[in-house]
């Protein structure tokens, strides 16, 4: 086991972006790996349930090529989690599409692995017979089969065994399919023998890039050090500086409870973590603790196409007909509705936001409106895009000149901001199951592949 070992974290998102000076300062330290996170569920569930990337290829391609180059020169592995943003097998092949380019044009030869996270409808049936299968949180319903057969796709997030796994084999890159946050990172500070509540802190830091330090980015490098008794990191970039209170803050960044994150088998413990300011830019971090739970959970998770849909963007100056706009808002529904009063109200369903009043909060806002204009944003989703586009269309035009009671004018209620005015925005999507599985064990519902990519000299 060596006494330490250093991580390059390039950027919180593969295809973000990150500074080349900033990088390069991180190759000058000698880094033992470079790994990227490359996947999120914060936008909701439509790239997994349409098969997109989060990213486009000229990014992924831009962000990749440093990586993979640097990498290769010092001998240390590139690790990508949750390819493609969704870690879908269709998203780690369209990585691999890309790593393949990158390696011709560079004129390298490299050893992949792939780990795939994907599962078979039928695999998650049988699950759902034998009882092991539960709801991540208390709102989430039962899973059925109904909800399985409507799913387009479903990953489930691997811990750090996979990636431990295919460390053995000793590959230049490593694609994961879904993963934990954390795990890539976890996984090679595992695989030299350090602590694993050290391991999974450190990964739960570095895998948002910068965000830890002061002023915060995901687009920018930091640099992350494991000893056999702390966890440092620092950035690379001399605009930034790694601060108690901002990488504490991060440690507390996403999780639903102040030190305790649930991960694949386990829970990270950071109740007795205490973290000093070693230098002006660094921080170091002791006393993160792992524990095992008694059965071992996965996160699963898939999305389901639930209709289509239309959405108009408007501006509203008018101060009466902001007043009384939720009023108008409903009255012009319930008009567009009996208007197309054949069409089975379950068909349809329409949305206002109405932002500058309580777009953001919803009924949680507690402060009275005190602006002078209101951002409108209306959405119809159907059950076909022709019958949202019929629908947002009727509505668009009630509003535009409904006659609410003391209106000045006879036209104008909205000002559009483009040309048309009506988005089609296509097929939408919900989580149709984001629940946990019981598993065996961490390496078994994963799938290792090995190849070369590249060509030679």
């Amino acid at each position: 086991m060596s006494k330490i070992l250093k991580i390059i974290a390039p950027c919180g998102m593969l295809g973000y972006g990150y500074p080349i000076e900033s990088f390069m300062n991180g190759i000058k330290e000698k880094p033992d790996a470079i790994i990227v996170d490359a996947g999120s569920t914060d936008a909701g569930p439509h790239k997994l349930g349409a098969g997109i990337s989060i990213v486009s290829k000229l990014a992924v391609k831009k962000d990749l090529t440093p990586m993979i180059v640097e990498g290769k020169k010092l001998g240390i592995p590139v690790i990508i989690g949750s390819a493609g943003g969704t870690g879908t097998k269709e998203q780690v092949l369209w990585t691999l599409e890309i790593i393949n380019e990158i390696l011709i044009e560079k004129n390298i030869v490299a050893k992949i692995a792939s780990i795939y996270s994907d599962f078979e409808k039928a695999e998650i049936k049988e699950a759902l017979r034998e009882n092991k299968i539960e709801p991540l949180t208390s709102n989430i319903k039962q899973l059925t089969i109904n909800d399985v057969d409507d799913t387009t796709a479903i990953v489930a997030q691997m811990g750090h065994e996979p990636i431990v796994e295919a460390l053995k084999e000793a590959p230049d890159i490593i694609v994961c399919g879904r993963a934990y946050d954390p795990a890539p990172f976890a996984g090679m500070c595992i695989f030299k023998g350090f602590d694993e509540g050290l391991a999974y802190h450190l990964g739960k830091i570095l895998e948002c890039g910068a965000l830890c330090a002061d002023p915060g980015t995901t687009k920018d490098c930091i640099l992350g050090i494991i000893t056999k008794d702390s966890i440092i990191v620092k950035p690379l970039s001399s605009d930034r500086k790694c601060l108690k209170t901002s990488v504490a803050a991060h440690t507390f960044y996403e999780k639903d409870h102040p030190y305790l994150l649930k991960g694949p088998g386990t829970v990270l413990n950071l109740e007795n973590n205490t973290f000093s300011q070693i230098t002006e830019n660094t921080v170091e971090i002791k006393n993160s603790r792992i524990e095992h739970t008694n059965k071992y959970y996965i996160k699963i998770e898939g999305a389901k196409r639930v209709g289509f849909k239309t959405f108009v963007i408007a501006g509203i100056r008018d101060p009466l007909m902001i007043a009384k706009l939720e009023e108008i808002e409903e009255m012009a529904e319930k008009e567009v509705r009996n208007y197309f009063s054949e069409i089975p109200a379950d068909d349809y369903q329409i949305n206002f936001i109405n932002y500058g009043i309580n777009g953001v909060l919803g009924t949680c806002e507690f402060k009275e409106f005190q602006g002078h204009e209101v951002g409108l944003m209306f959405d119809v989703c159907a059950t076909t895009q022709e019958l949202a586009n019929i629908i947002c269309a009727s509505l668009r035009s009630t509003l535009l000149h409904f006659g609410y009671k003391g209106r000045k004018s006879t036209a104008g209620n909205l000002a559009f901001p483009q040309a048309p005015s009506d988005v089609i925005f296509g097929a939408v999507y919900e989580f149709s199951i984001y629940h946990l599985m019981e598993v065996k064990n961490g390496l078994a519902p994963f799938k290792i592949e090995y190849s070369m990519g590249g060509k030679n000299d």
